[in-house]
């Protein structure tokens, strides 16, 4: 069974968040490492481009969170802890935040992107010519670098696929070179 039909049978066939049965599809819930059944949730077109796009909320559609952030699947806790965090403003998402209990892993998850934080708490990562890196992002090398603990050297122009973000250091990031999980400075980067 594909992890669309899993989703389906979990989900009853509607999304996970607000309970719509129309254009549903997968949402992995980022920063994906692995995806699947722990690490997506079944959602709507209209959860999807709120959740991907910040200018877009309405406030009153995520109204639904009160049912759903009881959810006893992981991926639908974390999204719903991250929109009540980033509708924190309105009176009654901070009353449900309040209420909403996380195990820490699930919560250092639903934190992993920096959402419920200010702007001036967030730790914000920047390739060689200012552009924000995001997780999965893919970036390029722009000058050759040493391994350390490693005689192995990656060079100019090797490109580094579907990075994360070190979350406590604004300078680092970490991704692949080769078949070696690395941690690159984000002044030798360059977004692609």
């Amino acid at each position: 069974m594909g992890l669309l039909e899993d989703l389906i049978n979990r989900s009853g066939n509607s999304c996970e968040l607000c309970g719509a049965t129309a254009n549903l599809s997968i949402y992995e819930v980022p920063p994906v490492s692995t995806g699947g059944l722990d690490g997506s949730l079944l959602a709507c077109d209209t959860c999807k481009s709120q959740i991907e796009d910040p200018e877009a909320m309405d406030a009153n559609h995520w109204r639904c969170l009160n049912d759903s952030m009881w959810s006893e699947h992981n991926p639908v806790k974390v999204v719903a802890w991250r929109m009540l965090s980033r509708l924190k403003e309105e009176g009654w998402s901070q009353g449900l935040l309040d209420m909403m209990y996380l195990e820490d892993d699930t919560l250092t998850w639903a934190k992993a992107t920096g959402e419920g934080l200010l702007e001036s708490e967030k730790v914000i990562h920047r390739d060689v010519n200012g552009v924000i890196l995001e997780n999965g992002d893919n970036v390029v090398l722009v000058k050759d670098l040493k391994v350390k603990g490693s005689s192995m050297v990656a060079k100019q122009g090797t490109a580094v696929r579907r990075i994360s973000l070190d979350r406590e250091n604004a300078e680092y990031i970490e991704g692949k070179v080769g078949a070696q999980q690395i941690v690159i400075i984000t002044k030798y980067v360059k977004k692609i």
